[in-house]
């Protein structure tokens, strides 16, 4: 079956740590999975703040897409990796990443009828287009190839993620809502000081005493009556709230991906289910390594 073991107790230790690693993929993973089928798909007009799974296709967030750093294509989100061969002294050939960057622009996700924005820092993306590619310089001179052979080989190594213009995504994260009107208490300052330049004015209006001078009652009434008149304006401007989603502040998945829920819910079950199996398989070389420890 196998040869000799020169240290099975160090195989037993490693097999151990990683039936316990593969354990604890395995309950996240099936929570993960829990999560995301709990989690009912809502339309983006009716979604309510919190954690939320929404769908919807992929739009810049400005008048134009971004490009992507190194092949140029328009996309909504990128990601990208340059790695450099490398070989060792025994000739074994590695790469070495000398350079990578992750988008963190939002980007617009809209369904029927309503939209809101995606801000993709720290969220786990499952890329619409994945490239790779090889050449001569530390940056690609163009993007990839229409056909990747070994004649296009080279030491530099490219690897470029994407989410295009226009895909269907489905985003699983925290839902954050405020309005584009802005500050009341900042609004209300600005108020203030605006009728502070016509004292005469001012004093026409809250000097209910006549003296001449606003009291601290007086002066009172005329920031009630600030707040008063910027939170009416408010209402009446009828801006529409923009919504980000984004990292939930609790440590729950956030996930972006052109999979749609149902897929998405699949891939929870078959990465679990994978980690079980893994662990099975530590679990029998534990096991096997302790018993060629305790025939030594």
């Amino acid at each position: 079956m196998v040869g000799h073991v020169h240290n099975p107790a160090l195989i037993a230790a490693a097999a151990g740590a990683g039936a316990l690693l593969c354990l604890y993929g395995f309950f996240r993973r099936l929570r993960r999975d829990r999560l995301l089928a709990d989690t009912p798909l809502v339309h983006i007009r009716s979604a309510a703040q919190g954690y939320v799974k929404v769908q919807g296709h992929a739009r810049p967030a400005g008048a134009a897409p971004s490009a992507a750093p190194l092949s140029g294509r328009a996309c909504v989100w990128w990601d990208f990796r340059i790695a450099e061969q490398h070989r060792d002294s025994r000739g074994r050939v590695e790469w070495r990443t000398i350079e990578s960057a992750t988008s963190v622009e939002l980007f617009v996700l809209a369904d029927d009828d309503a939209q809101c924005l995606v801000g993709p820092v720290k969220a786990e993306v499952t890329p619409s287009r994945i490239n790779t590619w090889y050449g001569n310089t530390s940056r690609p001179l163009g993007g990839p190839p229409a056909v990747n052979t070994a004649l296009l080989m080279g030491p530099y190594r490219y690897t470029e993620q994407l989410l295009e213009v226009g895909v269907q995504l489905c985003v699983a994260g925290e839902l954050r809502s405020h309005s584009e009107t802005g500050d009341l208490a900042a609004a209300t300052a600005a108020r203030l000081h605006e009728w502070k330049q016509d004292q005469q004015r001012l004093l026409a209006r809250f000097d209910a005493d006549h003296d001449g001078q606003l009291n601290a009652a007086e002066w009172d009434n005329a920031r009630r009556a600030a707040a008063q008149e910027c939170e009416a304006q408010k209402l009446e401007s009828a801006i529409e709230r923009v919504s980000v989603v984004s990292e939930p502040a609790d440590g729950r998945p956030f996930l972006i991906s052109p999979l749609g829920p149902e897929r998405m819910e699949r891939r929870e079950k078959r990465m679990a289910w994978l980690y079980f199996a893994l662990g099975l398989a530590c679990v029998w070389l534990c096991a096997w390594a302790l018993t060629q420890a305790g025939s030594s």
